[in-house]
Parts: structure tokens; sequence; C-alpha cells
């Protein structure tokens, strides 16, 4: 981090500090975008999904079970959990 002023550095650690936080509020802006998606956007979306899930700590049977679904409400039950956690 030699090449960030400290101001930078600053914001840079926050980041990472609430990674977990972000990747939360991640994965329940893509429930409202997958309620509405169609398509290949809606193939696109679950993956973007099934990353966050991993970025947040599901373990990998509840990826699992999540993207088998496909189902948005499943995934927001997932996310309403997390949240009540954090």
């Amino acid at each position: 981090m030699t090449n960030h002023t400290p101001h930078q550095q600053k914001i840079i650690q926050r980041y990472y500090k609430n990674a977990d936080r972000i990747a939360e509020q991640r994965l329940a802006e893509l429930v409202s975008d997958l309620y509405l998606a169609e398509g290949k956007k809606k193939d696109r979306l679950w993956e973007q999904a099934a990353a966050a899930l991993e970025k947040v700590g599901l373990p990998q049977s509840r990826i699992d079970h999540v993207l088998e679904s496909r189902d948005p409400a499943v995934l927001a039950g997932v996310v309403k959990e997390l949240l009540r956690v954090s």
C-alpha cells in the first residue's frame, strides 16, 4: 500500500472491513434483479449470486441447493437469514 495516500489507505481498509456487509447487500440486490430478469440475463445473475454466496461463506451444499432451485424466493430466504445473523 505504499502507492496510496493515507486517505486512500483508510478507504481501502474500510472496504475490506465491511466486505461481508457489501456482499450481503449485493445478494439482496440480486434477489430483486432475479425477480425481474428473463433469459440469458437471469443465467448471469444466478452466476453472480453463486459467487456472492461463496464470498459470504455459505457452505457449498447450501449454495448448490439454492442454485438447483433457481427460485429467487429461496435466495431471498438465505439473504434474510444472513442479515439476521450479522
